[in-house]
Parts: C-alpha cells; structure tokens; sequence
C-alpha cells in the first residue's frame, strides 16, 4: 500500500500544532488587497486586514487556487509515490474543489473532498481522515468516508458585528446598520452539504451574554455528539471571551480535547472581528 499525504485548503484553521500532529500539508488561498496578491496567512494575518480596513475602508478579495497551482503542489507528492487526500473549502464557497478535481485528474493517485465546509469544519474531516491514516486505511478509501461523514459536522458562528459582511457585499449597510444600533450578533449556519452560509438565530446584547446561550443552544440541539473533539474557533476575540466559551463547554458536555484556533484570512476578512464559533461532530 502507498503512503498518503493528508493535505487541505488552508482554509481548515487548524493552527501549527495540530498540522504538525496530523502531518498535514497546506496550501493557501489567494488575498489580493489593495491590488497586490498575497498567500492566505503567510504573507498576510486577520489582524493586518482589519487594521486596513480601519485604516482606509478596503477589504480584500479572496481567489482560490487554480487547477495548475493544484497540479504543481500535487505533482512532487505523486511522483514520489505518494498518494493525495486533499480536503477542499465548500464548494458553494469557491471553485477551489472544481478546480482541485481538474488537477486530479492529470495525476494518478490524487483523492480530492468536498468537505461540505469551512474553518475548522473541514478541521474535523482532516483529523478523522489522520486517525484512518493510522489504522491502515487505503487513500481512496478514506475519501470515500469522508464524503459520507460531511454531514456529520455542525458549524456555527455568532458575529459581533455585521460591518464586515456589508463591506464585502454580503449585507446591505441599512440592515448592518441596524443589527448594530440593535446590538444583534447573529448566528451563521453552515450547510455541511455543500458550505453554504445561512442566518440562523440573531441573539441580542453583548458577547458575554450571548456567547454561553448560544453554545448551550448548540450542544443541546443534537443527542449524539461526539466527544473526541470539539473546535472553538475564532477570527481574533479576547482571550475572556475564549475561556467562556470553553467553561460552558465544560458544564455541558464532556470532550476529550477542546481545540482552540483562529480563522484564517480566507474566513476572517468577511465576518469581522470578535468572531467565534464552536464546531462539532455528531454520531451515525
């Protein structure tokens, strides 16, 4: 049996310890801001987009990889006979995985997923597909679970503000506008199908009242949770807001390990500052 590359989207958020756990190879996304292209949390972080935006009122664009970047990235990995599982952004999201699909098929031995997701969503799919790595799973095998697991992950963010969506032109400024003067932080709801984004319920007041309702409101809306894992995941939020999230975690349910990551450039730039999410995996 060949050995595997685990590889994804940078997109995944998964943070340096837990690449280096899972070996998994990145390859990032496209930022172009203010006419210059740079690579998705190499050349540029969150922080750096929000203080232009403050700065000057720009936000980037976000490009995915194209099919020849896929191939060259690819091609090292299959013609030392390895093979390729590659776990791709939503494809409601980008054409990243139609793309990553084209490149599969100029090299052999190259298994690309549609992980149905985002941020650390994909997360989940990527370390499950590590742990088949380890038990001896075969590259094309562990695809082809992956695509029946998708719908097993649940991913959730509340906003704090709708300021950044309406930049980007994903809301209109009279309803930013209002969500603000309003103090609503609304909650996005992905569609583990295919990565489509969706308003769900809009909580009113601040973080620290909002936050532990809306992570119990998660864990009590599905029965079989799984309990190896669960995500916090966030775009650049207090420290304070972090371990509320994570005590209330704790007096719902208990979970073996509680990851804590920040978003990427990719999902930071369109949903703000003070982002937080919790993104888990339910059972069969």
């Amino acid at each position: 049996m060949k050995k595997i590359i685990l590889s994804a989207d940078s997109t995944c958020d998964l943070g340096e310890e837990l690449k280096e756990k899972y070996q998994v190879q990145y390859y990032p996304f496209h930022i172009i801001l203010e006419g210059k292209d740079y690579r998705d949390n190499v050349d540029i972080t969150p922080e750096e987009i929000f203080q232009r935006y403050y700065e000057k009122k720009v936000l980037p664009k976000t490009a995915a990889i194209n099919v020849e970047e896929y191939i060259a990235y690819f091609r090292p990995f299959v013609e030392q006979g390895y093979e390729v599982v590659h776990l791709n952004l939503g494809s409601a999201l980008s054409s990243a995985h139609q793309n990553c699909m084209l490149a599969a098929r100029e090299l052999e031995g190259v298994y690309p997923v549609d992980s149905g997701n985002l941020s650390t969503g994909i997360g989940h799919l990527v370390l499950d597909a590590g742990e088949m790595i380890k038990a001896g799973l075969g590259a094309e095998e562990i695809a082809e679970e992956l695509k029946k697991r998708k719908s097993r992950i649940h991913s959730s963010f509340v906003l704090d503000t709708l300021k950044f969506m309406s930049a980007g032109g994903r809301c209109s400024s009279v309803v930013a506008l209002g969500a603000n003067l309003l103090n609503i932080k609304p909650c996005i709801e992905v569609n583990n199908q295919d990565g489509s984004m969706d308003v769900g319920k809009k909580y009113r007041g601040s973080l620290k009242k909002v936050l532990p309702l809306y992570v119990r409101e998660k864990l009590r809306e599905y029965g079989e949770i799984r309990r190896d894992k669960i995500f916090i995941t966030h775009s650049g939020i207090d420290r304070e807001y972090i371990e509320l999230v994570r005590k209330t975690i704790q007096e719902e349910l208990e979970f073996q390990n509680i990851y804590v990551t920040q978003a990427s450039c990719t999902i930071s730039c369109h949903c703000g500052p003070n982002t937080l999410g919790i993104l888990f995996e339910t059972k069969e």
